[in-house]
């Protein structure tokens, strides 16, 4: 038996909480029925209702030392969840909304204007500053100040022909955008009242309002997939990473689909969260790599009507947005695929760090060679034995992991062996990191991280005659960057093999992302390594004891 975390009980209000007065030094403690069972016995608690919040200054050391700042943690006669207007939602957006103007901010020295009116990139300003965004060089280089379409327009670079090298949303989303800047400054022109900026600040400033609009989507989703834990979506509002990485690219657009598709297959909406999944692959890849956790959850409840209906729907949307323009213009639409094949290890990669440390040209093509062949062939292979390992983990362990933590650690995984991390793609954990490791610490160090990570970046790049830095500083940022990502995959896998111990199934939920796999019975499971250990290890004969169940293991309570 285990007792729950203080929780804000009784009274709805418009976010689902509940409110009576808590009292955690009442000796009697919470109500009888307040106490949670955690083991695999037990789905959930029957006890706590969907309605109650977990208080996180009085779960969490680092949020009550926060809490110092505004006064300390909450009282025990604190009346909470009786304000209509100022709920626990609309606190996060509002936190959201001025930690995206900070990241606005951030950018904003990359737009600036020089003597004659037009934009000065100072030559080593970005990387100074560390205010780089593709959107600013890309908005000319692209041809999207002309308004080219995209996949149809070709340009030189360095004597070879280019394309769009973005999937087909996002490319079709910086061409309405630059549609719509056009219009704005047109407009702006003709009023003489309205302010005209520079055509590509007018660009920036309308793609990052949209991007923003898509991130408060994003928090709003999350928001509702944390239930009882809604204010663990603070940690994505309040992030240093959003604040240097929001609109350093178009990853929020894929970051909101994926959070809306998880929503909607947590609302019981398979379909509806194929379309979002399918929407957000053609944005991005990472959204299609999340049906591999789902499939895995879904063969283990025996739920894969639910399942193929997702992925079904994925590709059929996949293929309604991608197949016009694949047919249209094939060169174009293949830029993506050959640009991701033929390049070099990306910065952040363990295989740049280790080939800037040894001196080593083992990733370098070969003579004649179109792509590094061996760096691609080890990260495919890597990841793929990654997500074996974590297909087997997942239909092993002895209680169906959360949804969440196993598409954390598929998407940890792709990231940690894939030859190219560019620094936004770490957006991608924020809203998987809030729903599958929701302890405030160590998400904190890890954003903090990504973001020293980024400037030293950028100083790496002015280079040390101007007043920049060597790469070995970022080297050594990344390596704890990485090693601080490795303890969050750490941190879920002991959540998943202890689950008495998961903050989410300590507070009374058995997966709020889950769908219709919450509460499900197992179908399927298979034996873990350490029971097959067991089996191969255990004497033969009458006299050899019977061997476990599959999926019963050394993990089990009191081992």
């Amino acid at each position: 038996m285990s007792q729950p975390p203080p929780v804000e009980p009784d009274t709805p209000d418009p976010d689902g909480a509940t409110d009576r007065d808590p009292d955690p030094a009442d000796p009697a403690g919470p109500p009888a029925a307040a106490v949670a069972v955690a083991g695999p016995e037990l789905a959930r608690s029957a006890s706590l209702s969907p309605t109650e919040r977990v208080i996180p200054t009085w779960t969490d050391p680092s949020a009550r030392r926060a809490a110092d700042l505004i006064g300390g943690p909450m009282g025990r006669h604190a009346q909470v969840g009786r304000n209509r207007i100022i709920t626990p939602l609309r606190v996060c957006l509002l936190m959201a909304i001025v930690i995206l103007i900070c990241g606005w901010l951030f950018k904003a020295a990359c737009i600036q204007t020089g003597p004659d009116g037009n934009l000065d990139q100072g030559g080593q300003r970005p990387w100074i500053t560390a205010c780089y965004t593709d959107v600013v060089p890309l908005y000319g280089s692209h041809e999207l100040d002309i308004g080219a379409l995209p996949y149809k327009a070709s340009w030189l670079d360095n004597g070879q022909v280019r394309y769009m090298e973005y999937p087909v949303l996002t490319g079709f989303w910086m061409y309405f955008v630059s549609g719509l800047s056009h219009g704005y400054v047109a407009v702006a022109k003709a009023s003489g009242f309205l302010p005209v900026p520079l055509d590509v600040g007018a660009y920036f400033t309308i793609g990052a309002i949209a991007l923003g609009l898509l991130y408060l989507w994003a928090v709003a989703s999350t928001a509702r997939l944390a239930r009882r834990r809604i204010w663990d979506t603070a940690l994505m509002c309040l992030s240093p990473l959003l604040i240097v990485h929001a609109f350093t690219n178009w990853d929020l657009i894929p970051i909101a689909l994926t959070a809306a598709a998880m929503l909607a297959w947590a609302r019981n909406k398979p379909v509806l969260a194929g379309v979002l999944f399918g929407l957000g692959a053609a944005a991005k890849l990472y959204p299609v790599l999340l049906l591999g956790p789902l499939l895995i959850l879904c063969l283990r409840a025996g739920k894969m009507r639910e399942w193929t209906r997702t992925a079904v729907a994925a590709a059929a949307v996949w293929l309604a947005v991608n197949v016009p323009v694949m047919l249209a213009f094939p060169a174009g639409w293949y830029e993506f695929i050959r640009l991701n094949s033929e390049r070099p290890p990306e910065y952040d990669s363990w295989y740049f760090i280790y080939a800037t440390l040894t001196g080593s040209s083992i990733w370098d093509k070969a003579p004649g060679a179109s792509s590094p062949s061996l760096v691609n062939l080890l990260s495919l292979l890597l990841f793929a034995l990654a997500c074996l390992a974590i297909g087997w983990f997942g239909l092993s362990v002895r209680r169906r992991p959360r949804f969440a933590q196993l598409a954390f650690l598929v998407i940890a995984a792709f990231l940690l062996t894939n030859k190219v991390w560019s620094p936004q793609y770490s957006l991608w954990l924020l809203p998987l990191a809030v729903l599958a490791v929701p302890r405030w610490r160590p998400l904190l160090f890890w954003q903090a991280s990504e973001a020293i990570v980024w400037v030293l970046l950028m100083l790496s790049f002015a280079g040390v005659s101007n007043k920049g830095l060597s790469i070995y500083p970022f080297i050594n940022a990344a390596l704890v960057r990485d090693a601080l990502v490795l303890m969050l995959v750490y941190l879920v896998v002991r959540d998943i093999v202890r689950p008495e111990k998961d903050p989410i199934r300590m507070a009374g939920d058995d997966d709020p992302t889950g769908g219709v796999l919450e509460n499900a019975p197992d179908r399927f499971t298979v034996a873990s390594l350490p029971a097959l250990w067991r089996r191969r290890s255990a004497p033969r004969g009458a006299d050899a004891p019977p061997a476990p169940p599959a999926g019963e293991d050394a993990l089990a309570p009191g081992r």
